[in-house]
């Protein structure tokens, strides 16, 4: 089955055409055929990359102003004679749309019907400039491809099996049932795929073992998962919570808001701005939102980066000590995103002084491993800590074809 991932966002829509099946989910054998993107829509004009299998990107630029001319622009290229991987368009057997909010409706992948996209139309007030874009790309491929199956993948799903100590907030009880305040975690398909590489890799099933997930990039986020359950996760009732990220300020003390938009009289939406795009390591440093260019100033002396960076790994430990004592210990630690994936510096320095809680970090392995998979502890370490490159789209892609076939735990 050719199954396109879509991911639509406010500006941008990125798409792979995955060949999978529920027998090749069984022998991992599928088959990513392409992926592409389609970003700055809207704008003086979009970028567009696309890429065939392992060949080289081919990269465009016209002026797309709609997301409809985006996504047919996507299904132009997929079906190119030249450069496409498939016939036509009728060569898509299914959708499979990533979905950023599921509320407490969803605690797994769905087809979408008009009930299930009337119920993901009320979870747009828990993610209002997520979820609107998400849809809005399953209405125009509804239109575009007539008969095709869509699945709804939710990032929020996985986090639905934390207990209600572990995701409720030390607010009046009333707010939870009356507005749904509670954290819900997301990135929840990265940390689904980094326990399904680790039961791989080890041959053992997830029931077996606990694990730590860590997934940073522009956004950072961790998982405490027993048994292949979600137990706690550090982003809340929104992305902002929890980790120090590119632009996000993570944890902070509720009171500093109040305090900082009464002495800079800050408007609502000033204040958003402000803990959403002008925090974290751009906010610390104010220079830049991208780790390389951190680490590369950092070590040019410049102290503000230094600071970020640090700040950035202290924050990634306190987790990881935080997380073994609501395991009560683990098996195994797992990097991944464009962070943690890509910098052996920034790993070694998150286990940093771990060792007394059984974690050792071999130099050279963990040197070795930036952008591959591959085991980055030492042979005496007591937790195994690996790098693991995620992938998020064929989670959805094999959650559509399970999906539509019935088979989906």
């Amino acid at each position: 089955m050719n199954v396109l991932v879509l991911n639509c966002g406010s500006s941008s829509v990125k798409f792979q055409l995955i060949e999978t099946s529920v027998e090749s989910i069984r022998n991992d054998a599928e088959r990513t055929l392409a992926t592409g993107s389609v970003t700055k829509i809207g704008m003086d004009a979009a970028i567009i990359v696309y890429q065939r299998g392992d060949e080289k990107p081919i990269k465009q630029s016209a002026y797309i102003i709609e997301h409809e001319t985006a996504i047919e622009k996507a299904l132009a290229l997929l079906s190119d004679p030249q450069v496409g991987v498939i016939a036509n368009r009728s060569d898509i057997q299914a959708v499979g749309h990533r979905i950023v909010h599921g509320g407490e409706k969803f605690s797994a992948s769905v087809v979408m019907t008009e009930e299930i996209v009337a119920q993901i139309h009320e979870c747009i007030e828990l993610a209002p400039l997520h979820n609107p874009h998400n849809l809005k790309g399953y209405e125009i491929l509804r239109r575009l491809l007539p008969g095709v199956t869509h699945v709804a993948v939710f990032d929020t799903a996985f986090h639905q099996t934390m207990s209600k100590h572990a995701y409720l907030y030390g607010l009046p009880y009333v707010l939870y049932p009356r507005h749904g305040i509670r954290r819900y975690g997301f990135h929840g398909s990265s940390h689904r795929y980094l326990i399904f590489r680790l039961e791989r890799l080890h041959k053992r099933p997830r029931k077996e073992f606990k694990a730590i997930t860590i997934h940073l990039g522009n956004g950072c986020s961790m998982a405490a998962v027993d048994g292949g359950r979600s137990i706690d996760t550090s982003m809340g009732f929104t992305p902002l919570e929890g980790l120090l990220m590119g632009t996000r300020s993570g944890d902070i003390d509720p009171a500093v808001i109040l305090h900082v938009m009464a002495k800079e009289e800050l408007a609502l939406h000033e204040m958003n701005a402000l803990l959403n795009k002008h925090s974290g390591l751009i906010g610390i440093s104010g220079n830049s939102n991208d780790m390389r260019e951190l680490e590369k100033a950092a070590a040019e002396g410049d102290e503000r980066s230094a600071l970020a960076v640090e700040m950035f790994c202290y924050r990634v430990r306190k987790y990881i000590g935080a997380y073994l004592a609501a395991l009560g210990g683990c098996d195994y630690i797992a990097f991944t995103a464009g962070i943690g994936e890509n910098s052996s510096r920034i790993r070694q320095e998150c286990c940093k002084q771990l060792e007394f809680l059984g974690i050792k970090i071999d130099a050279e392995r963990n040197a070795a491993m930036n952008g591959k998979e591959g085991l980055i502890s030492t042979d005496d370490s007591r937790i195994e800590v690996w790098t693991i490159p995620t992938n998020e789209e064929m989670v959805i892609a094999r959650d559509t074809v399970r999906a539509i076939a019935g088979v989906l735990k």
